[in-house]
């Protein structure tokens, strides 16, 4: 009796329960949650906050030379190091050692970067040289020029050929590889235009390749420069009579760890201070690309 109440009931279809949804956000906390995170992006990027670091770790130093957490001959105070800069300052023997050390870095960047030019391009622009050459070059940049100094020493010894060998090889491989990446990224529709424009081949070089390769080039050159810099400490610590990284291990022969540290210290200042320099001349120089933007 119940039979087709029962059938109505089982093949009836079911109803989908209405999904209950939360309170839509407001329109005004959208523009609340934007501003607070406006707010905090400010606060990160501010300017100051990059010396944040640098004063954390000073005062981690003070403290633990204040506490001796090592004794005073391993980790020299703050105050110590000061002091040994100004003697080192006063007695030349920073200036001195480290004005041969720059002037070493000059001799390497200018010989290391015109070969990484000449080969960079002739690898761009040339896909016969590009396979004659790049095999090999790819190769020989695989191996750390420290790991080289052993055996440069018996053949140059260690004087200023065995230094200028080595700034020079490391600062030719980046420079080699970002300009001829670059010249090859090049749009050739740019080229073709130029040459459907009937343009000299000088006029499409300097107008149309070298603007577009440059963003590469000062990447390389920045690298270049970077690599010449701490290739140059690491050879006049293990074979050289003079310069900031002979200063710093001399230091540490005659267990002077203050002299050590203010060594370390003008050798990032350094370093910063030529990647920071190059920076600003990309940006300077770069500018017409945000303008065309």
């Amino acid at each position: 009796m119940h039979a087709p109440a029962l059938e109505q009931t089982l093949t009836k279809p079911r109803q989908p329960e209405p999904v209950r949804l939360g309170p839509a956000p407001t329109t005004a906390s959208r523009p609340r949650r934007r501003r607070k995170a406006d707010r905090w992006e400010r606060i990160a990027s501010a300017p100051g906050l990059g010396f944040l670091v640098p004063l954390l770790v000073l005062g981690i130093w003070s403290l633990a030379s204040a506490r001796e957490w090592l004794p005073p001959n391993i980790l020299p105070s703050p105050v110590a190091v000061a002091h040994s800069f100004a003697d080192l300052i006063s007695g030349g023997d920073l200036l001195s050692n480290l004005g041969t050390s720059l002037l070493r870095v000059l001799k390497g960047f200018l010989l290391g970067g015109s070969i990484g030019l000449v080969l960079g391009c002739a690898m761009g622009f040339s896909p016969v040289v590009e396979s004659w050459i790049g095999p090999l070059f790819r190769a020989i940049a695989q191996i750390p020029s420290i790991a080289l100094i052993p055996l440069l020493i018996q053949f140059l010894g260690i004087d200023e050929a065995l230094k200028l060998f080595i700034m020079a090889k490391s600062c030719a491989i980046p420079i080699t590889f970002t300009s001829s990446d670059g010249i090859r990224n090049i749009p050739v529709q740019y080229i073709e235009v130029g040459k459907v424009l009937r343009l000299r081949r000088r006029t499409i070089l300097r107008r149309v390749i070298l603007p577009g390769a440059l963003p590469s080039l000062f990447t390389g050159i920045r690298q270049g420069l970077s690599h010449v810099w701490v290739s140059l400490v690491a050879v006049e610590i293990l074979a050289s009579t003079e310069g900031i990284g002979y200063l710093m291990s001399w230091g540490r022969q005659i267990f002077q760890l203050d002299q050590v540290f203010v060594c370390i210290v003008v050798i990032g200042l350094v370093g910063f201070l030529f990647d920071f320099g190059l920076r600003r001349a990309e940006a300077r120089l770069l500018r017409w690309k945000g303008e065309a933007a």
